[in-house]
């Protein structure tokens, strides 16, 4: 397994105007590089935190069968209306998994909502119901216990994810998501993903939330 990755430019697609404003999906390369890594053709891949599909979507040009689940409506419309697998994505919530109908999957990559450790709303209820940092990080946990039961065994699970910088607050995410879900499945490492764009300059850093790299979270179900 490389322990870092570089690139070289942002690699996303066209999406609708009215999701602009919260454009934060996993770069496609990023993506790409480890469906490509932990899975092969006719695998079935799952991203427990669907977005607006960006790992269906290449999971299914890559000759994969993409499952999903996402729990804002408009944006489950969204991949559901350009998914060739249209009933593989569920309009639900994902700290609600074991309640699905999911088949023993291969591979799973996403990246959960971030939140820094000063927040008291809590980004994986759609950001409609309170709740601080630890009780995130113990739904974190409890929905890849869940998963836990459909990823196939020796299967590969991967988490994107940083940890923030806001002002004068650092909130260790990366570092806390991996000890949380270590305690469900085994932590094989991170890889780091740096961004090296030539004239770049950007206050938040090349990644964003103050950095100009961030991590993928190798996990194996063993």
């Amino acid at each position: 397994m490389k322990t870092f990755v570089v690139f070289d430019k942002y690699t996303k697609r066209e999406i609708p105007e009215n999701f602009h404003k919260y454009d934060n999906r996993s770069d496609e390369a990023v993506v790409a590089f480890f469906i490509d890594s932990y899975s092969k053709k006719e695998d079935k891949v799952i991203d427990v935190f669907a977005g607006l599909g960006t790992t269906l979507f290449l999971a299914e040009e890559m000759e994969r069968i993409p499952y999903g689940i996402e729990l804002i409506e408009e944006k489950y419309q969204f991949i559901r209306k350009n998914l060739k697998n249209k009933d593989n994505i569920i309009h639900g919530d994902s700290r609600k998994l074991s309640e699905y109908d999911i088949p023993k999957c291969d591979f799973s990559f996403s990246s959960p909502i971030f939140m820094n450790k000063t927040e008291s709303i809590n980004p994986l209820s759609g950001f409609t119901s309170e709740g601080g940092y630890t009780q995130y990080l113990q739904e974190i946990r409890k929905i890849y216990s869940n998963l836990k039961t459909v990823m196939k065994p020796n299967s590969t699970i991967v988490i994107e994810v940083s940890n923030l910088k806001n002002q004068d607050v650092l909130t260790t995410l990366a570092w806390d998501i991996a000890f949380e879900v270590s305690k469900v499945f085994h932590f094989e490492g991170e890889v780091i993903i740096v961004w090296n764009i030539p004239g770049l300059n950007l206050k938040d850093g090349a990644f964003g939330y103050g950095y100009d790299h961030h991590y993928c979270l190798v996990f194996k179900n063993i």
